[in-house]
């Protein structure tokens, strides 16, 4: 029952947590630009917050190996709380400037990317006392916590903000991961030193997911040596391969937000695009990862996150040409949105099927640092690369690359390297 009531409490924190991010997000710009009258300073929080994760590799592998418990955790995201109050302040003392913003983004960058991957690598190691199958399956239901926001906090933000303005929801983010902090101090469990594992070849499909973890001297125990992330992904080539595809949609995911945004303007709808392909990309999300906790665990992991970039690549490639019509411009959304859950959910079962301990959290931190480092470049240069080729033509490169590259890290085109035996860490 312990463990059951840990894991409930990493789920909801998942979704408080996340509910206070989405509800700033609609505010602090309209803050920023409020207080500062400087267009250019209200990409400052979310440029900042980059900074950390995009070195997160360096500064951040041996703290990343001590994060092993919920209290732990609860300090992270106390650190967090601290850098989120740091505008809301600012602004009822009415000094709110760059350097405030900038100061924001970098508290909570740094927080976000030590603590994101540790409560993924937490979760799944009291999932693993279980049984098998239980840790992709809590994983998928806290993507599923994460998701849900996206359909309730905008608008519950838009109603605050036309009520009483944009000012009282800067609160709401370090409320909500100020609660998330509470919650996490009654997880009583802690990282395992090595565990049975999630054994994929006792579920249909899992053929490229059934090894044992562990069975190497970096993942021992939770407080050993901290295994470089490049190192884990050297080992791993089936976790290399679905990073590799993570970092690629990442990268390119400007060209669906910036994308649609540009080319409702430039045909006389602005605005218009953008809310049917993000409506629609929400709600498919919604319910792909709703069936996630179910279907993952039935199927071949590698496979199935290829085909979940396949199915969304294609409908950037497709998007352009249905631009007329915002019923189908949110049905393609919702085929893309529908895949991702289950890619993401493959992922998550890859990575906890294959590592434990050291080398667990090592993983979770290296797709993370290759997914959001690349959303960040990715959103950095977008606006350039769509003046220069356009938001149709840059729809449909985005969209083949995320095809090909599902194609080359799949399972069809390249085999899948036979595994070296795993020994076992028991004595």
């Amino acid at each position: 029952m312990t463990s059951r009531r840990d894991i409930a409490a990493m789920l909801l924190t998942t979704f408080l947590t996340w509910m206070g991010q989405r509800t700033t997000a609609v505010a602090l710009p309209l803050v920023a630009l409020a207080e500062t009258g400087s267009p250019w300073t209200t990409g400052l929080v979310g440029g900042a917050v980059g900074l950390p994760m995009l070195t997160s590799a360096w500064w951040a592998r041996g703290l990343r190996q001590r994060l092993t418990t919920g209290r732990a955790l609860a300090g992270v995201l106390a650190v967090q709380v601290a850098g989120l109050l740091v505008v809301p302040v600012g602004a009822a003392l009415g000094t709110v400037g760059s350097i405030h913003l900038a100061a924001t983004g970098l508290i909570t960058g740094c927080a976000t990317a030590v603590g994101a991957p540790a409560q993924r690598a937490l979760l799944a190691d009291l999932c693993d006392r279980l049984g098998a199958g239980v840790a992709a399956r809590m994983l998928a239901w806290q993507d599923f916590a994460h998701r849900s926001t996206m359909i309730l906090a905008p608008p519950l933000a838009g109603w605050a903000i036309t009520a009483t303005g944009p000012f009282h929801l800067l609160w709401a983010e370090a409320a909500g991961v100020g609660l998330g902090a509470a919650v996490l101090l009654t997880v009583r469990g802690a990282a395992t030193a090595t565990t049975g594992g999630d054994d994929a070849s006792a579920s249909p499909g899992g053929d490229d997911a059934s090894a044992t973890p562990g069975g190497d001297d970096a993942s021992a125990s939770p407080g050993g040596d901290a295994p470089a992330l490049r190192h884990v992904l050297a080992r791993h080539p089936e976790i290399r391969r679905a990073v590799t595809m993570s970092g690629v949609g990442g990268l390119v995911w400007f060209a669906f937000t910036l994308g649609l945004a540009i080319l409702g303007a430039e045909t006389g709808r602005p605005g218009l695009l953008i809310s049917a392909g993000m409506t629609g990309y929400g709600a498919g999300s919604l319910v792909g990862a709703l069936l996630a906790p179910a279907v993952v665990p039935r199927l071949p992991a590698l496979g199935t996150m290829a085909t979940g970039w396949v199915i969304l690549g294609a409908s950037f490639i497709a998007l352009p040409a249905v631009t007329s019509s915002l019923p189908l411009i949110a049905c393609l959304a919702a085929a893309g949105g529908f895949a991702m859950p289950l890619g993401i959910g493959s992922m998550n079962r890859l990575i906890t099927v294959r590592t434990d301990g050291a080398e667990r959290r090592a993983a979770f931190a290296a797709e993370s640092l290759v997914h959001d480092g690349a959303v960040s470049l990715g959103l950095l240069a977008g606006g350039a690369v769509i003046g220069l080729a356009g938001a149709g033509p840059t729809l449909v490169v985005a969209g083949a690359a995320q095809v090909a590259v599902a194609l080359v890290a799949g399972p069809w085109l390249i085999p899948v390297p036979a595994r070296e035996p795993v020994r076992s860490t028991l004595q």
